[in-house]
């Protein structure tokens, strides 16, 4: 663990585990974001997550309406993305203004967190391939190049990935207070949109 925080806070990617897949992580600045790219193979076009040990994290970057907390808090920890407006513009790839924010749930990755602050929570393989379940195999396959990678040890479940989300006020429907399912995971979009309906 100790490694892994001091290779995340010199400018790293790290390899952690979360209650799905495997995270890729490294502090949301312009420099690491270059690497993880590159590592990834990923297009600049496609915005990667952000990570956080708990919700007064997240609001060092985004806004965190009170209907976000309630939302987190009627479904498992680490299995809801929510994209949410960030308090001042970010790196494009983080998303600009509307940034994909993660309480991570697993004891590992909230143990890193706390230490290194937000980190990215993408998914630790190369863009078109499959994710692998075990932290330091997605290290090795990642780091083929030669690139060194920090690892947090640890097996994850697999299966689905957490389900994306855009909050209301972001997709500029607060009206409506509606929102907008991008990527269904984890947690169903009948189980989200039933708890909106019970809310309103």
């Amino acid at each position: 663990m100790e490694e892994a925080v001091r290779c995340a806070l010199a400018g790293g990617c790290v390899v952690y585990p979360t209650t799905t897949q495997p995270a890729l992580g490294c502090l949301p600045e312009r420099t690491c974001l270059d690497r993880l790219y590159r590592l990834k193979g990923r297009a600049s076009d496609t915005p990667v997550s952000i990570g956080v040990a708990n919700l007064t994290q997240a609001e060092t970057l985004v806004e965190v309406p009170d209907g976000v907390r309630e939302l987190l808090s009627n479904f498992p920890e680490g299995s809801l993305t929510v994209v949410l407006r960030a308090h001042n513009t970010l790196d494009s790839r983080l998303g600009g203004d509307s940034v994909a924010i993660r309480v991570v749930a697993h004891p590992l990755a909230k143990r890193l967190l706390e230490a290194t602050g937000p980190l990215t929570a993408t998914s630790a393989n190369r863009s078109g391939e499959p994710p692998v379940t075990d932290c330091d195999k997605a290290a090795l396959l990642l780091s083929d190049d030669g690139d060194t990678i920090g690892c947090v040890s640890g097996a994850c479940p697999g299966g689905s990935p957490s389900t994306l989300i855009v909050w209301y006020s972001v997709c500029d429907s607060t009206e409506s207070m509606d929102i907008e399912v991008l990527r269904e995971g984890v947690v169903s979009e009948l189980e989200v949109r039933s708890w909106l309906k019970k809310r309103i």
